[in-house]
C-alpha cells in the first residue's frame, strides 16, 4: 500500500492505492460513516463490477450501503443527472456532516463532487475511481464539473474530497479501449516535464495496458503523486503550474465536442490526440525538435490511440474547430492560452498562439 498526500492545508487528503483496496474498503472507510452507513453513488456498468465487493467489505466492517445509481456515459455529465442525483442526496437526508462515495469513472466522479459542493452548501465526498483515467487524474484534485450545449466542463467548482481509495485491481474488468484511453493521461506526465517516465512508458506501456499489476501499481503512484506535487503548489491554477495538466486539453476538447462528447471519442482518447497535435504544433513553430513530435506520435500509435484528426474520427476543419477552442474556461480577454512544448519534458504554457494559424496548422495536418 502507498499513501500520498496531498498537501492542502485545512483541506489536505490522502490517496490510497492498493492492489486489493476495494475488499479492505470497510475498514478503511468506516471513519467516514456516520450512523453506520454510506451513500455510494455509482453508474450501471461499475455498479455490477464492483459494488458487490464494496458492499461486502462495507457489511463486514458493520457499515450499510446506500446505492444511487446512474446511467454510465458522458452524457451523465449533465444539468439533468446533476438535478436527479441531487433530489436523491435529499431524499436520503445527507446531512453536511456526512461524505458521499463516488464510485466509477471520471464522469461519475466529476458529477458527485460538483454534487457534494453545492448540496446544503457543501458536504463530503470520497472518491473510488474504477477507471484509469479517473485514478491517474480526475479523481486527484478537486476539480468537479458537467457538461453543457457550450462546452465541457464549463459549470463546476474546486471541491477537494475527503480522501482518494484506487484499487488497481477494479482495472480488471474495464474494457481494453478504456483502459488504452486512461493510459493517455500517464503519458502526459512524462511529457510535461518528467521525460524519464515517459522513456518508462515507451518500455513499459504493452505490460500495463496487458493488465501486469506492477507495472499499473508504478504507473499509478508514479502519476498521483506527480500530480499531487502540481495541485498542493497551485490548487486553482492562479500561479500557472497547474495549467500544465491541461496538455492536449485545448486540442483534444475541441475534437470531443466536435463528436459530440460520445463514445465516438473517448475524454482519454481526445487528450491523446491532442497532445500529439500540441507537439506537431511546437514543431511547426520551430519551438520542438520534429523527432520529439515524431517520437510522441509513434508512442501513442502503437499504444493504439488516436493521434490525428482522423483517428480521432473528426471530420471538421481547422476553423470548426478553432470555432469549439473559443468556448474553452481557460479563455481570457480574448486569448486563449495553450500548453506547447520546447521538448519531451519541456512542456510550457503560452499566451501569444494565434488562433488564425492553429486553423490553418490542423487543416495542414489533416492533409
Amino acid at each position: 500500500m502507498a499513501i500520498v498526500p496531498v498537501a492542502l492545508g485545512a483541506r489536505s487528503y490522502n490517496i490510497i492505492v492498493e492492489q486489493g483496496g476495494l475488499d479492505r474498503a470497510g475498514d478503511i472507510l468506516a471513519p467516514y460513516a456516520r450512523k453506520g452507513r454510506l451513500v455510494v453513488v455509482t453508474d450501471a456498468h461499475v455498479a455490477a463490477a464492483q459494488l458487490p465487493r464494496l458492499d461486502a467489505s462495507l457489511r463486514r466492517a458493520n457499515v450499510t450501503l446506500e446505492p444511487i445509481i446512474l446511467p454510465p456515459g458522458e452524457q451523465t455529465k449533465s444539468w439533468q443527472h446533476l438535478e436527479q442525483l441531487l433530489d436523491a442526496l435529499l431524499a436520503l437526508e445527507i446531512e453536511r456532516g456526512d461524505h458521499v462515495v463516488a464510485l466509477g469513472g471520471g464522469v461519475i466522479g466529476d458529477l458527485v463532487g460538483f454534487a457534494a459542493s453545492i448540496l446544503k452548501r457543501g458536504c463530503h465526498f470520497i472518491q473510488v475511481p474504477t477507471t484509469l483515467l479517473a485514478q491517474v487524474d480526475s479523481s486527484v484534485g478537486g476539480k468537479t464539473a458537467i457538461n453543457t450545449a457550450a462546452g465541457k466542463n464549463l459549470i463546476g467548482s474546486f471541491y477537494q474530497p475527503a480522501l482518494v481509495l484506487i484499487d488497481p485491481s477494479t482495472l480488471d474488468s474495464l474494457p481494453p479501449r478504456e483502459t488504452r484511453a486512461g493510459y493517455a493521461e500517464i503519458v502526459k506526465y512524462g511529457l510535461i516535464d518528467d521525460p524519464d517516465f515517459f522513456g518508462w512508458c515507451e518500455a513499459n506501456a504493452q505490460a500495463l495496458l496487458a493488465g501486469d499489476p506492477d507495472a499499473r501499481t508504478i504507473a499509478i503512484e508514479r502519476s498521483v503523486r506527480a500530480k499531487a506535487a502540481i495541485v498542493a503548489d497551485d490548487e486553482r491554477e492562479t500561479s500557472g503550474r497547474r495549467a500544465l495538466l491541461n496538455l492536449g486539453h485545448t486540442f483534444g476538447h475541441a475534437l470531443e465536442a466536435d463528436t459530440g462528447f460520445c463514445d465516438t471519442l473517448l475524454h482519454g482518447e481526445g487528450v491523446a490526440a491532442g497532445m500529439a497535435l500540441a507537439f506537431r504544433y511546437s514543431a511547426r513553430l520551430g519551438l520542438c525538435p520534429q523527432s520529439d513530435a515524431d517520437r510522441v506520435t509513434a508512442h501513442l500509435r502503437a499504444v493504439g490511440l488516436p493521434h490525428d484528426l482522423a483517428t480521432a474520427h473528426v471530420t471538421a476543419n481547422g476553423v470548426a474547430l478553432v470555432g469549439h477552442m473559443l468556448h474553452d474556461k481557460k479563455m481570457a480577454a480574448g486569448t486563449l492560452p495553450f500548453l506547447l512544448a520546447r521538448g519531451i519534458g519541456q512542456t510550457f504554457l503560452s499566451k501569444d498562439v494565434v488562433l488564425d494559424d492553429v486553423a490553418k496548422f490542423l487543416d495542414a495536418d489533416r492533409a
